[in-house]
């Protein structure tokens, strides 16, 4: 059996969509269906129900999809092996992709980088900058072999996931704001205008929540998909934002932000995560090990 129909099989299983499945597999849409049909034609049933909404499994195309995911997976093992993930010297080689939150990515993985660079110089780690909804779907899909997500706990039975450490979070403002190095509260807090990560993020969405519940007039929020962009409307003095200390550090001790110290939120878990069922290679492997080291002790 053609492995590449089971690889399309999963992906319409999870997708739920024929569009979406053509575009994730980089195949015509009519290339999906005419898969679908032979693998259905090959096993001796119907895998979906073809609904207005999309295509739904049936109650054969849910028994058999994990199945299907064993085969990949095994097949996964097979051509890693062929290709030598263990190097000259025993040493894992091949590429891991890991998918990660914008702030991890710019304030702590350089460090694993570069220490993967030295000690697994066959390892080429590829970082995919995406928030935990992305990531997850990443992992599910295949593309993604490891994900660090800022989440209190990952309660997905097809997900595995440690917790490496801990990021604490810091109130910020200009230097010259009215709050800039004062301790306010939230009725404080609920009268500025804040700038936070895109919805999604943790942190950013348990502030929101909070500041809506303060009585008075509704909080003036504006979310963006960067980081970046969030630090420099506050540096610019239009508002406050909160973010994981490490990723402001530098700002901090340039002073072109300052802290306010405002109500405590718990410091936000980073977990290591990767799909229970599919194989970790030995590359993937050495990676997580390398960002088992990632949160300093103290933090």
């Amino acid at each position: 059996m053609d492995t590449r129909l089971l690889r399309t099989f999963a992906a319409l299983a999870r997708t739920g969509s024929f569009t979406a499945t053509a575009a994730e597999l980089h195949l015509a849409q009519s290339t999906v269906t005419v898969q679908v049909r032979t693998l259905e034609r090959e096993l001796g049933t119907r895998l979906f129900d073809r609904m207005p909404t999309g295509a739904v499994p049936t109650s054969a195309g849910r028994r058999l999809l994990t199945e299907a995911e064993d085969v990949l997976d095994a097949e996964a093992r097979l051509r890693a092996a062929a290709a030598g993930v263990a190097g000259a010297h025993g040493t894992p080689e091949g590429q891991v992709a890991l998918g990660a939150g914008e702030s991890l990515c710019a304030s702590r993985l350089p460090r694993v980088i570069a220490s993967l660079a030295r000690s697994h110089p066959g390892i080429e780690l590829n970082l995919h900058p995406a928030g935990s909804a992305a990531a997850i779907e990443g992992l599910r899909a295949g593309r993604l072999d490891l994900a660090l997500l800022l989440e209190q706990r990952v309660d997905h039975a097809d997900l595995s996931a440690a917790c490496l450490g801990r990021e604490p979070l810091v109130y910020l403002s200009a230097p010259d704001h009215p709050l800039a190095g004062r301790t306010v509260g939230w009725a404080e807090l609920a009268r500025q205008n804040f700038f936070v990560h895109e919805e999604g993020c943790t942190y950013s969405d348990h502030l929101v929540r909070t500041l809506r519940t303060v009585p008075g007039p509704p909080p003036r929020l504006t979310r963006f998909g960067s980081i970046e962009a969030a630090r420099s409307c506050v540096a610019a003095g239009l508002g406050l934002t909160l973010l994981p200390r490490a990723t402001v550090e530098r700002q901090l001790a340039e002073g072109t932000l300052a802290e306010v110290h405002g109500p405590d939120i718990p410091p936000v878990p980073v977990q290591l995560t990767r799909a229970r069922r599919r194989w970790t290679s030995p590359a993937a492997q050495a990676v997580a090990t390398e960002l088992a080291g990632l949160i300093p002790p103290g933090d």
